[in-house]
């Protein structure tokens, strides 16, 4: 009897994880933080990131119709860029400004290279940075959270992020439980290590990447003078080091890549915080590094199985 052998190309092991199924764990990931930003600022929250989250997921299915692809807002990234987004802008922000981060994140850095897995830095950060630069009032338009200390208020509207405020304003508890001011889904440093800890329960992400960012970034605050757990509380660190430095497209794939990509993620972060003349460094450290991926990744290949390295001088 003739038996058929079935011949197919790697990978040979496969997982039950779909993309759809690997969003949706973000997702759930990030509902504390979410949660945490609508019980700290308000129901202002909510319909911010509402506004995100539709706008992307319209943007998607719109950009992806006129350039005649196949429609991906069932896959839940666009869901994911929106959600992000909207957890790294002020909880007052004009929602125009937020859509048009919506625009350069969907359309503009993911769409216009291919879609997902084809863009060669994070959407939700590269909007930020645009937003940043182009809106600097607007997104350094900080409210005081509730329940956040008196000294930290300027005035009735505005008050000092952990990063600027004086000395011994905010405490760890303060920025523990998120009772200070800054991007909505950053100030709440439980939420997001509890969203952290599912992810790596759930294998979604390695804690290769979260550990050496925040580690790397925790030495390098005792070099230059600063507290590092106050610097691990404070700002964007714990939402980029667990949700944005992990991202599959713009990190490296190979173990010892993770490990200098996080090395340098942590480097730029303390050094952009402590000489340059914006407080926050999270997102062009890892805008940075997710530039220099490919490089991270050539340098860092395994040796193939039975590679034999050649002496020098020995016949070619």
């Amino acid at each position: 009897m003739e038996v058929k052998l079935h011949v197919s190309s790697s990978p040979h092991f496969k997982s039950n994880n779909s993309t759809r199924r690997i969003m949706l764990d973000v997702i759930i990931a990030l509902c504390p933080a979410a949660i945490a930003a609508c019980v700290i600022f308000g129901m202002r929250s909510l319909v911010l990131i509402a506004v995100c989250v539709a706008t992307c997921v319209l943007l998607e299915y719109v950009s992806r119709k006129i350039m005649k692809r196949d429609t991906t807002i069932g896959d839940l990234s666009a869901v994911v860029t929106g959600l992000l987004l909207a957890l790294n802008l002020p909880v007052d922000i004009n929602p125009l400004i937020a859509m048009f981060g919506c625009l350069i994140a969907i359309v503009v850095v993911k769409q216009m290279f291919g879609g997902i897995g084809m863009n060669f830095v994070n959407p939700a950060l590269a909007a930020r940075i645009v937003l940043l630069v182009s809106f600097p009032s607007a997104m350094m338009h900080w409210v005081p959270a509730l329940g956040a200390p008196q000294a930290a208020a300027v005035d009735a509207a505005t008050s000092a992020t952990p990063l600027v405020a004086e000395p011994g304003v905010y405490s760890y508890v303060d920025l523990l439980l998120g009772r200070c001011s800054g991007s909505i889904g950053e100030v709440c440093a439980v939420a997001l290590i509890l969203g952290g800890i599912y992810l790596v329960i759930r294998r979604v992400i390695s804690p290769i990447i979260p550990c050496v960012y925040l580690a790397t970034a925790a030495l390098m605050s005792l070099i230059v003078g600063l507290d590092p757990l106050y610097q691990l509380l404070s700002g964007g660190i714990l939402l980029g080091a667990i949700f944005m430095a992990t991202d599959y497209t713009t990190s490296p794939v190979t173990k010892w890549g993770k490990v200098i990509f996080a090395f340098g993620c942590g480097v730029l972060t303390i050094l952009l915080r402590a000489f340059s003349n914006m407080p926050e460094g999270v997102s062009f450290s890892i805008l940075l590094m997710n530039i220099l991926v490919p490089l991270i990744e050539r340098a860092t290949v395994p040796r193939t199985l039975g590679y034999v390295k050649k002496k020098k001088g020995a016949q070619k």
